[in-house]
């Protein structure tokens, strides 16, 4: 569906609606508003551990539907908060539906410390979910120090060394590399001499998500001429293993500080005939 999708004019808008009534995957579930939340968590802690202080400015690729990071580096304390996006996914209505809910999920005792030490902010909250029928997106944005951008990440409005955290959240897979290395380089240019970069990436087969006959490895049997009929543009995917995004951190410049892997299943891997690269890699490297 979504490959045919991708052909029609205004193809995220059609995939929006086709997500929203037929796969309910863009309502702010509990599941995705969590999610989100311990992504946020884990990119605060880790400039915490690494930095010994808090980012005052902060960029993150891939918005998505709800904004849920960028409310969560402004709890932290960030002045600064960027938020970018190639397609405007979100809206006023998803904004709203995120700050109530983070406010929900605060009352319910459900949100990490880190995100709790400064009350003027959570006080803002309050202020502006009780006031949104009043105030623009633009509006709300601006009480929150978040900039939301719908441009592309090779070519960024910034100057050199102006962010402390870069980050990202299940978004470097379906960047095509040749894309993503431009857009490391980038990330290179703008993140302060001190800064750090943290970045979730899943490297599933994401049809598996919701198909239990497949395994998380099954778009790895198809060679790259098949696999780009299947592909679509409304949700990429890149194959990209572990070992080639290390190739491609080495390739820029940037220095890989701490891993955290989640690995896989040599049961799961051995089940599919893998096409060239992936049968040329040691599986133990880049499961």
């Amino acid at each position: 569906m979504q490959k045919v999708i991708s052909f029609l004019p205004a193809s995220h808008k059609i995939n929006y609606l086709f997500q929203k009534y037929i796969t309910k995957g863009v309502i702010l579930s509990d599941e995705y508003f969590y999610d989100r939340l311990g992504h946020a968590v884990f990119h605060a802690k880790a400039y915490i551990k690494h930095k010994n202080t808090l980012p005052t400015s902060t960029l993150e690729l891939g918005t998505g539907w709800y904004p849920v990071v960028p409310i969560s580096m402004y709890l932290l304390g960030s002045n600064d908060v960027v938020t970018l996006d190639i397609t405007p996914l979100t809206d006023k209505d998803k904004l709203v539906t995120t700050i109530k809910k983070y406010l929900e999920a605060i009352e319910l005792k459900k949100v990490d410390q880190v995100f709790l030490n400064i009350p003027d902010r959570i006080t803002k909250l309050k202020e502006l979910l009780a006031n949104a029928e009043k105030l623009s997106q633009d509006e709300l944005l601006k009480a929150l120090n978040i900039t939301y951008l719908n441009a592309d990440a090779r070519k960024l409005p910034h100057k050199n060394e102006s962010f402390d955290l870069i980050h990202s959240n299940n978004t470097y897979e379906h960047i095509y590399e040749p894309i993503l290395k431009d857009i490391a380089k980038e990330f290179k240019r703008v993140q302060k001499p001190s800064g750090i970069q943290s970045h979730f990436i899943d490297m599933s087969d994401h049809f598996a998500h919701a198909d239990g006959g497949i395994t998380i490895y099954n778009y790895l049997k198809y060679t790259e001429a098949k696999w780009l009929r299947i592909d679509n543009s409304v949700q990429p995917q890149n194959r990209m293993r572990i070992n080639q995004y290390r190739d491609l951190y080495k390739a820029v410049g940037l220095q890989i500080l701490e891993e955290e892997l989640r690995p896989g299943s040599i049961a799961d891997l051995d089940k599919v005939a893998l096409s060239a690269p992936y049968n040329t890699f040691k599986k133990k490297t880049w499961l």
